[in-house]
């Protein structure tokens, strides 16, 4: 059975300043995942509190508004394959510190004594990326599409209709 999910990543302020955009949507799309939206936003202070309400009055909950608010994010619906797990996996560790060597965090995560730096956030389950993904995009703004070997494959000329076929076909094979 083909588990498909959506999750919500964010590419946080430290990665975009540093310039890893770039790299971490490369690992994203490389473990086969797609990107069915995406945007760049200043995340605001009410914004902010809703996606983290759950840390409200928590010594870190100001610290971390703080930390998401300073300057633009990356906001992204990635959807693949137990795509909520596979991300979460993929980020590592929430603290740089703990996270393993080749993930995300562990790779660009930045602990610097009086704050850490973690570069991205992922759902932590289908509740949540359900909730999340619903504070930053509206449904318009999600695509559907297949990767490029379902596209070639289910994407060409029907010489009997005379037209393309619909290169989201492969979504319903």
């Amino acid at each position: 059975m083909r588990k498909i999910e959506r999750t919500l990543v964010i590419i946080k302020p430290d990665a975009v300043v540093r310039g890893l955009i770039g790299e971490i949507i490369s690992r994203l799309e490389k473990k086969g995942l797609r990107i069915v939206g995406m945007k760049m936003i200043h995340i605001d202070r009410e914004l902010a509190e809703k996606h983290y309400a759950e840390h409200k009055g928590k010594p870190f909950f100001e610290p971390l508004i703080d930390y998401v608010t300073k300057a633009p994010s990356v906001v992204m619906v990635v959807e693949g394959r137990y795509a909520i797990s596979v991300v979460r996996k993929m980020a590592g560790a929430t603290d740089p510190k703990d996270a393993e060597p080749g993930t995300i965090r562990g790779d660009y995560g930045l602990d610097v004594g009086d704050a850490i730096y973690n570069v991205i956030h992922a759902s932590d389950s289908e509740e949540s990326a359900k909730r999340e993904i619903e504070l930053y995009f509206k449904d318009e703004e999600l695509h559907e599409y297949c990767k490029a070997a379902e596209w070639f494959y289910h994407s060409h000329w029907d010489k009997d209709k005379g037209e393309y076929l619909d290169s989201t076909r492969c979504l319903d094979v």
